[in-house]
């Protein structure tokens, strides 16, 4: 299966999993593979922002450019991260800004039921709400310490520590909130519309009763 141009086709976390231990189907990788398609994005400070919009709890849209995103409150996540190509990387330290600080300074309307997170050139991955406020995901600006490189996403991108890494973008630029499930990009194509990798949930033909949205 082919990979949007900029994008991983999927790195993640685990979430109350044994420590050291590998989702079913996983190899242990040592290093980060760089694993795109296409050219990297240029970063233009002056043109960048971050937005949330769709269902918000004021009907309106929220901004912030680079500066006021980085300025936000800065936390430290160490999750594994596991790659639907079927590589696991363990125990990385992340650091950036809690999806919670977002959802707080742009509450969602109390109908949402999910996000689309949308990064560069239009990529997308849906996440349920559930997914989306779970205390560890986070909008990654560093890795152990130092600033993510532009190959590997900066200067933000999505880490969900118990999902498949295709659910968290390189480059996001913003999240739309949903009062119904839509698939995103990979979603689209034949991937898992949940992708979680300690249940093996790599394509759409595994998908259960209620795992996808309503047709």
């Amino acid at each position: 299966m082919g990979q949007p141009v900029g994008h991983e086709t999927g790195e993640g976390g685990t979430q109350g999993a044994p420590a050291f231990e590998l989702p079913p189907g996983q190899r242990l990788q040592r290093g980060w593979p760089v694993t795109h398609y296409g050219p990297v994005p240029r970063f233009r400070p002056e043109r960048w922002d971050f937005r949330v919009f769709g269902a918000t709890a004021d009907g309106g849209k929220h901004r912030w450019t680079h500066e006021e995103f980085t300025a936000l409150p800065y936390t430290t996540v160490v999750a594994d991260l596991h790659c639907v190509t079927k590589f696991s990387m363990l125990g990385s330290e992340w650091g950036g800004v809690p999806a919670r600080t977002v959802l707080d300074l742009a509450p969602p309307a109390p109908g949402v039921t999910h996000v689309m997170v949308w990064a560069e050139y239009g990529y997308s991955a849906n996440l349920r709400l559930s997914d989306f406020t779970d205390e560890r995901t986070l909008f990654a600006t560093h890795k152990e310490g130092e600033l993510l490189t532009a190959e590997h996403g900066f200067p933000l991108r999505l880490v969900v520590p118990h999902l498949y890494a295709w659910k968290g973008p390189k480059w996001v630029r913003g999240v739309e909130y949903m009062v119904a499930d839509r698939r995103g990009f990979w979603e689209e194509r034949g991937y898992h519309n949940i992708g979680d990798p300690w249940k093996e949930q790599r394509y759409t033909y595994q998908e259960e009763p209620g795992d996808g949205p309503e047709p």
